[in-house]
Parts: C-alpha cells; structure tokens; sequence
C-alpha cells in the first residue's frame, strides 16, 4: 500500500484549485460536496465556475495562482492542463504547505482523490494507485447500485442519536441495536412512515434492547479454506463480519484475517508439528471463557474443520460447558491443491476410493494401512506430510510400494505463491530438502500433475523420474 487511505477533515477549511478548465471542473464538482472554503485561481474560468462563484459556492481570483495564495490551505489541487504550469504551482503550494494534488500525475503528487460514493454521511472511497481507474469506476458503479439512497438519510437521524444511546453498554448491545436500526426497524419506519415516523421507531427500538436479556455468548466453528479469500464460503465472511472474537490456527492466511471487523480480539493459538504449540486444553478453555462473557466465537481453522481439526475435542468441550455451536464447513486444502494440479482425487480404472491421512498425530509419526496403500493406483492426500517424509517413504517401501510412484506436493494450495514439486516416491525426502519448501504444504501419493503424467506416460527411460522432480 503506497497511498494511506484516510478521511481529511475540511469543515471550514480552505481547498485551493488552480486552473479553470475542465480538470478544474471535475474536481470541484466533487469538492463542493464537502464543507470545506474552495478558492480558484484561474485567469479565464469556465463559465460554470463563474457561475459556482455568483452562488456563493466557491471564491473565484482571476489571475494566474501565485506564491502565498495557498497559505492555511489543507489541500491544493494543480489542474491547469499544462504540465509546465501544474509543476510551478505545485512547488509554491507546496513551499506554503498545503498538501499538493497534480490532476493526472500521480508521481508527483502527495495525495490522490479516490473515486468516491457518497450517501452523505455515509462515503465509501475507492482508491487503486492510479493502477486502474476503470476498475475504481466499475467497483463505484456496483457500490451504487448495492447501496440506497435512503442510507444517508437513516446515517443523519442515527448520527444525531448517538448520545441517546451512550445508555447501552459497549461491544454486542450496542452493535445489536445499531444493525437493527440500519438493517431492519429504521428502513422499515421510513417505507412505512416517511422520516417522521423513524425517530419514534428509534425510541421503541433503544427501549427495547435496553431491557432484553444480555445474549448468551455462541461458537461458530468455521472453516477459512486453504487460504484464497474467494475461496472463503459466504457464511464464512459472514459470521468473521460478526464475531467478537476470532480465535485462529497458524496456517489461517493474513488475506482471511483481514477480512475480521477491526474492533474483533484476534487470538492465534497456531500448532506447529515438532514445534511450538497452544495445547487443546487452553484452546477450549479459551472459547469458553469467552462465550460465558456473552461474546460471538469464530474458531477459525484452515481447510475444512472437520479434517484433522480435532473438532470432536472442541465440540464436546463447549458440550460439556453448555456453549452453544455449529459448523460452518470451508473447502478443504485437500480440495484446492489438486484442482491446482488439473487432477482428480479419484478416477475410473485407476482408484476407487482416497485416503486423507496425517504425516503426525498427537503422539507422533502416524501408523497407517500402509500395505493397502502400497497397492498399485491407490492416491492419498497426506497432511503434515512435509516433516514425516522419509517416515511415510521407508513405510510404503518397506509394505511393497512401486519406487516410481509419482508423488506431488503442492506449497501454498490457492495462494498466489503456490508452488508444485512433482517427483516420486523414491526421490521424496531429496526432493524437498533441495527445494527447501518453508510454507504450509499438502502431499499426494500416487498423483502428477497433468502435465507430468502426460510426459511420465510418454517418456520411458530409466531417468525419467529424476527428470520429472522440477517445481512448476
């Protein structure tokens, strides 16, 4: 992030533009829709600035911008057309320390203006570093169209509420009472009633939350998916939206924890195998603590949690303590990571069945069927496979296991730095230590990518599997 979104304070306080064209127009149709003292310098202005400055919504000064008319002002926009000009202007803002904008040069200038849709108080501002414009349009139009126009008049009445509702304690019940309003009591006093009927709505609605019962506190065990944000299921970023707290394993990407409320406690209890590691026990202890204070619990795992989430410990823990829960299933890593290899888990005429296996459990190197995993076309989907490498190859060497059986671990499944290493079962440990893998990584035992099968089911000489090992 090279541009720091923030919202500027212009109440009462002076905005410069210098030029009178039509870059000077479409910055100060945006402008004018704040509250801010907006001077022009410009000595032959457009006649609708001439017309702005007759209604009293602008000061015009029709000569060329010179050194100290930018004295006081928090911003200065350069829009003269000209790049000879926009460059000796800004320099003499600049000297007297305004902020300086140059229109359509975004190297030399010290601040951008987003693109921007207003539903006065309500301002949602779109910004892409000057990278694509169209695409801050496209995402403007869409925000249009999703948000309504009573959104700002419901905004005006709530704002000047506030301090009514200073009664309700901090955190959930005030949260609850506020998406009530703008979600359900306030849009349906307005179609129902006009703008008079809503602040006798809001009265009914403070009352009402004042006086309910404090809500008992609630776990939703959710699953982040391997770690693409649009990966993420929509009842996912929903109850993230809403939680108080979230409470997260270490293999949870930043991209999904961004997507928590800013004000939610952020708890990481990430395990690591033969690493260091926040024990089961204080885990569950953790949600419970929290949920008898009455807050609404994400436990996020990566994947799907009913995949070695130990999930059964936790469910029964929150049984035994009388929290309530449900699941909220996500896309297992298992899922994304083959679908990056263009592969099937199963196929016909070649496997019937998969196996989901972990390299470790909680008391170690994990045992197997490792003779029926050995057989010819068998695939499995290894997790923490990474580590137990050469425990997983002597195992299945050891039971009858085809050395020449592909192998393909995939770093980062969905990721934008997912990275495939295929090799095969007798090269695995190798494999890994020359490419030195260092993020999450799944295993699958018995399949290449496509690409690698085509060439292993066309190349037969005896280095093949070597000249199979690369990372794509």
């Amino acid at each position: 992030m090279k541009h720091f979104p923030i919202f500027m304070a212009v109440e009462g306080r002076a905005i410069v533009v210098s030029g009178g064209g039509e870059a000077a127009l479409a910055k100060l149709r945006l402008l004018m829709k704040t509250e801010a003292r907006i001077t022009v310098f410009a000595p032959n202005p457009a006649p609708e600035i001439l017309q702005w400055a007759a209604e009293g919504r602008l000061t015009i000064t029709a000569r060329d911008f010179a050194a100290g008319d930018a004295k006081g002002a928090v911003l200065f926009y350069a829009a003269n057309e000209d790049d000879a000009e926009d460059a000796r202007v800004a320099a003499l803002a600049e000297a007297d320390g305004a902020l300086v904008n140059i229109v359509d040069n975004l190297g030399d200038s010290q601040f951008i203006t987003p693109a921007i849709v207003d539903r006065d108080p309500v301002t949602v501002a779109i910004g892409t570093e000057g990278a694509a414009p169209v695409l801050a349009r496209a995402i403007k139009a869409d925000l249009e169209e999703r948000l309504p126009s009573s959104l700002g008049l419901l905004s005006r009445i709530g704002k000047a509420f506030r301090a009514k509702v200073e009664k309700l304690p901090m955190g959930r019940k005030r949260r609850d009472f506020w998406a009530d309003y703008y979600f359900k009591s306030g849009p349906a006093a307005l179609e129902a009633h006009g703008e008079t009927g809503v602040r006798p709505a809001l009265d009914a609605l403070l009352d009402h939350h004042a006086n309910a019962e404090t809500r008992i506190g609630h776990v939703d065990l959710v699953g982040a998916g391997p770690g693409d944000p649009e990966l993420l299921t929509l009842k996912a970023r929903k109850l993230l939206d809403a939680a108080d707290v979230v409470i997260y394993d270490r293999l949870v990407s930043p991209e999904i924890l961004e997507l928590a409320r800013r004000e939610a406690v952020m708890i990481d209890v990430g395990k690591e195998g033969f690493g260091r590691s926040t024990t089961q026990d204080d885990i569950n202890a953790l949600m419970i603590e929290h949920a008898r204070e009455g807050a609404q619990i994400v436990r996020l795992k990566s994947g799907d949690p009913t995949v070695f989430g130990r999930l059964d410990e936790e469910i029964d823990a929150l049984d035994e303590a009388g929290v309530s829960w449900r699941i909220a299933p996500g896309i297992t890593a298992a899922s994304a990571a083959v679908a990056g290899i263009g592969q099937s888990l199963t196929k016909r005429n070649r496997n019937s069945s998969v196996r989901f296996i972990t390299g470790h459990d909680t008391k170690g190197y994990a045992e197997h069927d490792w003779r029926a995993l050995a057989r010819e076309g068998e695939v499995a989907a290894i997790y923490m496979g990474k580590k137990t490498a050469r425990f997983i190859q002597g195992r299945l060497l050891m039971h009858g296991a085809n050395p020449d059986t592909p192998v393909t671990v995939i770093e980062n499944a969905s990721r934008p730095a997912q990275r495939t290493l295929a090799t095969t079962l007798a090269e695995l440990p190798g494999a890994l230590a020359e490419d030195d893998m260092s993020g999450p990584a799944l295993t699958f035992y018995g399949l290449a990518p496509r690409a690698a099968l085509a060439r292993l089911e066309t190349d037969a000489t005896p280095t093949a599997p070597r000249q199979q090992k690369e990372a794509l």
